[in-house]
């Protein structure tokens, strides 16, 4: 590959990577003292609220944003129809959830529900101005901007957040804290970033970005919907508690998926999209981002499952301990996201969004036909609903690109195989130390460190290729260290 794929990709992914890594780290401290000092059940009332601005969150950017990523000559006349279009769109959302907020807490007996959602819900309008901005840095592939705007918002919000808490505030706590993020964001990115919307509309620009825009949307819309009404029904069905427990359980292995898989993701599509006219390079670069990221997510899942119990207890003490199952469905669920993330982005990168959309229709109507068959049977019957259809997704993403870049879904598993069997047998060897009588902080201690011995010895001994390829691309930044030193 050429200049793109070897210096800016490698480049900007490591800008997003530590993006990610330090956004999540704070994150993860906080959500821990936040866990400490918060019961379960709060957690579960802001869950609830989170999945209505989540769904609306989609509308933010109408699949515009990656529009203007994929179409190969946006100009300002495109990004700032586009700002305005979305803006506007944001205010009537707000608005309307302005307005539905009492519905929202009657449909779940809660009438505090009401001021909490018409507070969070303004994160939608603040998104709707940073939207496009967040689309010229990925178009640019100016990812250090992202970095600076997301690391000053976590840490913000992080102080406020635990503040409140402390100071017993409760749910408002995390209302506070999710709302001043994402207005620091905000603030940060439009001032380190030089793009501003000028004056100037043109509808017929706004349509053509549309055109292939409104497939992404639909995608989108069908994606996160599916992905939030299990909270939407946890919360009907079952109690607060179960939600909480339930999105705990996701939320770790999410911590770890979201540094990695949103870092690729990021960065993927417009360096696919730079080069959408070159099957061969397109296909090289979804056949390296799936065998590498897959092979630094196999391990991490492993790992967390077969820990997970120590874990949850040192971190978050035993009254979360009943996140556990759903914590071990989903590690094993997120280690086999890069294979959605690769395919789908090449979908993207060449021009196909009809099939993007095709595919999150057949996805999801899978999907909900199982959950709609296990959602009477309790919460657990609906977390292995979802890891089923996620295999089940992981072939219907892949199944586009045995035409469009000829590398089938059998081919993609025999290049992630070796390292994920690697993985399941350094996570075999971490749970049966597990077993040793010690406390709880030594014995984690221990099993990180045999886990990364055992895992890194075995991909020596067997040549992995995505070891290899690891190795290859570190050597350079150690002996530039070693010059400097």
């Amino acid at each position: 590959m050429g200049d793109i794929s070897k210096k800016n990709v490698i480049g900007n992914f490591i800008w997003r990577f530590a993006e990610r890594c330090g956004a999540q780290l704070v994150t993860f401290v906080v959500s821990i003292v936040l866990a400490r000092l918060l019961d379960p059940t709060v957690y579960g009332t802001v869950a609830l609220v989170t999945v209505f601005t989540t769904i609306l969150q989609v509308f933010v950017d109408s699949g515009l944003g990656t529009a203007l990523i994929q179409k190969k000559d946006a100009d300002d006349l495109d990004f700032s129809s586009v700002f305005f279009f979305n803006f506007v769109i944001c205010i009537m959302l707000y608005m309307g959830m302005f307005i539905a907020a009492p519905y929202i807490a009657h449909f779940y007996n809660n009438s505090s529900l009401t001021p909490i959602v018409r507070v969070i819900s303004l994160t939608i309008v603040i998104s709707g101005v940073k939207g496009i901005q967040q689309a010229y840095v990925s178009r640019n592939m100016l990812f250090k901007r992202f970095f600076f705007s997301t690391i000053g918002g976590t840490i913000a919000s992080a102080f406020v957040g635990i503040a409140l808490a402390y100071k017993g505030f409760g749910v408002w706590a995390l209302v506070a804290q999710q709302l001043l993020n994402t207005a620091t964001d905000t603030l940060i990115l439009w001032l380190t970033v030089k793009w501003r919307p000028r004056l100037m509309f043109s509808w017929k620009r706004l349509k053509k970005l549309l055109s292939f825009g409104w497939k992404i949307l639909c995608s989108s819309l069908i994606d996160t919907v599916y992905n939030n009404v299990r909270s939407l029904i946890i919360g009907k069905m079952y109690s607060s508690a179960d939600l909480a427990y339930y999105n705990q359980g996701d939320k770790f292995p999410k911590l770890i998926v979201t540094n990695i898989n949103t870092s690729i993701d990021s960065v993927l599509l417009p360096a696919m999209s730079s080069v959408q006219d070159s099957k061969d390079r397109v296909k090289n670069m979804t056949r390296r981002a799936i065998k590498t990221s897959t092979y630094i997510m196999a391990p991490l899942m492993m790992g967390l499952a077969f820990c997970a119990e120590p874990i949850v207890t040192l971190i978050l003490t035993e009254k979360w301990l009943p996140c556990v199952p759903f914590l071990r469905i989903f590690c094993v669920t997120c280690m086999f996201y890069p294979i959605h993330t690769a395919n789908l982005n090449a979908i993207n990168a060449m021009g196909r969004s009809d099939l993007f959309l095709k595919l999150e229709i057949i996805k999801k109507t899978i999907g909900m036909t199982l959950l709609f068959s296990t959602m009477w049977f309790g919460v657990m019957a609906m977390a292995y609903s979802l890891l089923l259809n996620s295999v089940l997704s992981q072939i219907i993403n892949s199944w586009p690109n045995r035409k469009l870049l000829n590398y089938r879904y059998l081919e993609q598993l025999k290049d992630i195989l070796p390292g994920i069997i690697l993985a399941v047998m350094m996570g075999i060897v971490v749970y049966i130390i597990g077993f040793i009588p010690m406390p709880t902080i030594v014995l984690l201690m221990i099993q990180i460190v045999v886990g990364a011995i055992i895992y890194i010895s075995l991909s020596y001994i067997f040549h992995l290729e995505s070891f290899e390829y690891l190795i290859d691309m570190i050597r350079p930044i150690f002996n530039k260290i070693r010059k400097r030193g």
